[in-house]
């Protein structure tokens, strides 16, 4: 593959994989589990995500490639991880680019409400897919402006919303205060709502090791991996915290499921009239942003299965532009037939709806993978790389003891998903997935490990 992936457009394929459409559209179960307190999740997810960042870091400083977190897993755990991680990636992002692309049917609605449902995936999905196989360099600018306008939207609502909260302006220069993040409870669902929540934030998270995938299509991969980790965490924390800050300031926290989206109505607040479809156009790009980075991920891992020989060679053949061309097909075809399959269900078995909402939860614990393999991967690195730790410049902080508090903190997240009634099942879902491809690992390659 080609090294054509610069540190601007990194930062912003990792930021863009990260800021979904799910902080455009409100974060209101997390806020009505645990209130206020919903910042402080933010923030040590935050955290631990950071520790993940340095850890896949201090590998990838030494060893960019292709796949990496699925590579290490290989060498430093065991063959199955490195099958595990990949497929729970593919897995993942296939789902992530279903759900997006059905998204934007829905989106378009608001400015043509005739339009059946399943026309925009199917543009949406053709164009993502051309876009892919041109070059990695197409992708990496697409995602770069995709990723720009999220941004942009985001610091502008900031903006706005401190001119409101400090000075008035749109509230007749009387300005609204922090009060409201105290004034109606702050840990209003308790322990429980707190560590509900941080499950559901941790998940939002999903997305930003896709900065490991990038690895091996980097330019000068070791300066720009650093600069796109270490600005990548602090920004995102930035950007969802400023947000919500914001949002729980202006709006009491218990009248949110009464307001709508809240960045539709600050920016009306400050007398922007076309609000409403201004986010309407940032939440579609945000969505194509999510598909865009899934065919990007998804294929550039089922282009490390096949080299694993974990599936046929073909996955191997790259285009003149150095892009996995079969691998780019087969995914952006896997989420075609997602779209098709949530027009045409529901004529057959109406119940279907469900379904596919259940399939698009169960993501979340098959999007963990990735984190508990960096972490557990890194221990067993720094082991086998003892030389060259004495002078490498980019080493996890208080490793290996950081390692072991942020896989407690994982692993009792998915403890309190299991207990949440609104995320056992998706829970399950995903379990029943990584179970079964153990199955299939063992059935067809375990033999030849022996």
């Amino acid at each position: 593959m080609k090294r054509n992936l610069n540190a601007r457009q990194m930062q912003m394929i990792a930021l863009g994989g990260t800021i979904g459409v799910g902080l455009f559209m409100g974060a209101n179960t997390t806020i009505k589990w645990t209130g206020p307190s919903v910042l402080i999740a933010y923030g040590i997810a935050g955290l631990l995500l950071y520790l993940i960042m340095r850890a896949l870091g201090e590998m990838l400083y030494v060893d960019p490639d292709t796949g990496s977190f699925a590579k290490f897993a290989t060498e430093y755990m065991h063959p199955i991880f490195g099958y595990l991680t990949a497929w729970s990636n593919v897995f993942q992002f296939v789902v992530v680019g279903m759900s997006e692309m059905i998204a934007i049917g829905g989106y378009l609605e608001f400015w043509w409400p005739n339009l059946p449902g399943w026309v925009p995936g199917l543009v949406a999905i053709t164009f993502l897919c051309a876009a892919n196989l041109i070059s990695v360099s197409m992708f990496g600018e697409l995602e770069f402006w995709f990723a720009l306008i999220k941004v942009v939207t985001i610091v502008l609502m900031i903006v706005a919303g401190l001119g409101l909260i400090i000075f008035g302006i749109g509230n007749h220069m009387h300005p609204v205060g922090i009060s409201n993040l105290w004034a109606h409870g702050f840990f209003t669902g308790g322990f429980k709502g707190f560590v509900f929540a941080l499950a559901i934030v941790l998940a939002s998270y999903q997305g930003i090791e896709l900065i490991g995938i990038t690895a091996g299509e980097a330019e000068n991969p070791q300066e720009t991996l650093v600069k796109a980790i270490q600005s990548t965490v602090a920004r995102i924390l930035i950007f969802y915290i400023g947000a919500i800050f914001v949002i729980l300031s202006i709006y009491p926290w218990n009248e949110l499921n009464q307001v709508g989206s809240p960045f539709v109505q600050t920016f009306a607040k400050i007398g922007i009239t076309a609000a409403a479809s201004i986010i309407n156009f940032v939440v579609i790009t945000a969505a194509l942003s999510g598909a865009n980075s899934g065919i990007y991920s998804a294929s550039r891992m089922t282009f490390t299965l096949a080299n694993n020989g974990q599936l046929p060679k073909r996955f191997l053949k790259l285009n003149r532009h150095g892009v996995p061309f079969y691998a780019v097909g087969a995914i952006s075809l896997g989420i075609l037939i997602g779209v098709i399959l949530n027009a045409i269900l529901p004529l057959v078995y109406p119940k279907a709806g469900n379904i596919f909402v259940l399939v698009y939860s169960s993501s979340v614990l098959p999007g963990m993978v990735p984190w508990f393999v960096i972490l557990i991967s890194q221990i067993a690195f720094r082991k086998q790389h003892a030389e060259k730790m004495a002078t490498h410049p980019f080493k996890m902080p208080w490793s290996p003891y950081s390692n072991y508090i942020t896989l407690a903190m994982l692993c009792l997240t998915l403890v309190f998903m299991f207990i949440n009634p609104e995320t056992r099942i998706s829970l399950i879902v995903g379990l029943i997935f990584l179970v079964l491809m153990i199955v299939i690992y063992f059935v067809k390659f375990g033999r030849q490990k022996e």
